[in-house]
């Protein structure tokens, strides 16, 4: 495309989605010079002449068969949920836009599978939206891991009790607990725990999964352990309770700790016989900035998919997210497409 080959060009954004999450990813986008926002999606017009007027944007779209075929974007961010992430990839990928897709990357694997397809042969890029694997602390982590000699297990924990839960108790379902939008906590939590173990040490060989499965068919809160060749693996996530647990990097040289897995903030080096060091770095700018750069720069370089954030962790993070929820009884009417 000629936009890859021009790097003076601005990238020209379409955004799909309005909540809270979008507006922290704008106030990141827009410190990137090469990001042009120029086009939002909302199902009604009030919405979008809202949320254009609080970010200056000059195009509203109701119909997202207009702007997917539109000539005002070259690229779309989809924070919609999840249950229509895949459809509306595909769309804007079928258009020639490139895709920018908020996590988890789809329902099911089958999805994921056919937006890589659409992705090859429209020879577009496409990115999942998974923040921490692509921030200077995970390529901390990375760097120091040869340290700690053998790997011999992998532990990260993140429970957040969601102010949802409350309502839910009370019989009022909203989005985060509904299964039909493919909703629930190792959807929305889990993700950030596994899609890193992924990066770092690939497939495992075997996952054995327990959780609690909450009224509405959706999952409240779930572990799950991981058998890969000489190490095991385990994640805690819940959306019905809290947890400060940190994640670890455990070797027979050594530990690597990080105090958050979705936001990696301090990182610390203990070393068997040593002191405890911090490795990690002041983050240097807004925490979201670094999945906007690492897709911008991929669309310059004509690249279909980041080399971190790529097609094949993507696949498998959501192929052992589908027998997590297969173990655990979690059936979304998307797993019947």
């Amino acid at each position: 495309m000629e936009l890859s080959r021009n790097a003076s060009m601005k990238v020209r954004f379409g955004v799909i989605g309005t909540n809270f999450i979008v507006d922290k990813v704008l106030e990141a986008a827009k410190l990137d010079s090469r990001f042009e926002l120029t086009a939002i999606y909302s199902r009604t017009q009030e919405q979008a002449d809202l949320f254009a007027k609080k970010h200056n944007i000059p195009h509203t779209f109701i119909s997202l068969e207009e702007m997917a075929a539109s000539n005002l974007i070259d690229a779309v961010y989809i924070a919609s949920p999840n249950s229509l992430h895949a459809p509306q990839s595909i769309l804007f990928m079928q258009h020639g836009k490139h895709v920018l897709c908020e996590k988890p990357f789809a329902s099911n694997a089958n999805e994921v599978k056919e937006m890589i397809a659409v992705s090859e042969k429209n020879n577009v890029t496409l990115m999942e939206a998974m923040k921490p694997t692509l921030t200077p602390n995970f390529s901390v982590i990375k760097d120091h891991i040869k340290e700690i000699g053998q790997i011999r297990r992998y532990f990260s924990c993140y429970c957040q009790y969601s102010s949802r839960y409350d309502q839910l108790k009370e019989g009022i379902v909203l989005n985060a607990f509904d299964p039909k939008l493919s909703n629930g906590a190792v959807m929305d939590l889990g993700v950030y725990t596994i899609y890193p173990m992924v990066v770092l040490f690939g497939r495992p060989q075997k996952v054995s999964a327990t959780g609690l499965k909450l009224s509405t068919g959706a999952d409240g809160q779930g572990a799950v352990n991981f058998e890969y060749d000489g190490m095991n693996a385990t994640v805690l996530y819940s959306k019905i309770a809290d947890s400060n647990l940190p994640t670890e990097i455990q070797g027979e040289e050594g530990t690597i700790t990080s105090d958050r897995i979705n936001i990696i903030n301090n990182v610390t080096l203990k070393q068997r016989g040593r002191n405890e060091s911090t490795i990690s770095t002041p983050n240097p700018t807004h925490e979201y900035y670094f999945e906007i750069a690492e897709f911008i720069n991929l669309i310059k370089e004509g690249r279909r998919e980041s080399s971190i954030n790529s097609h094949e962790n993507s696949l498998i993070t959501i192929e052992i997210v589908d027998e997590i929820r297969k173990q655990i009884g979690i059936i979304y009417p998307s797993d019947s497409r």
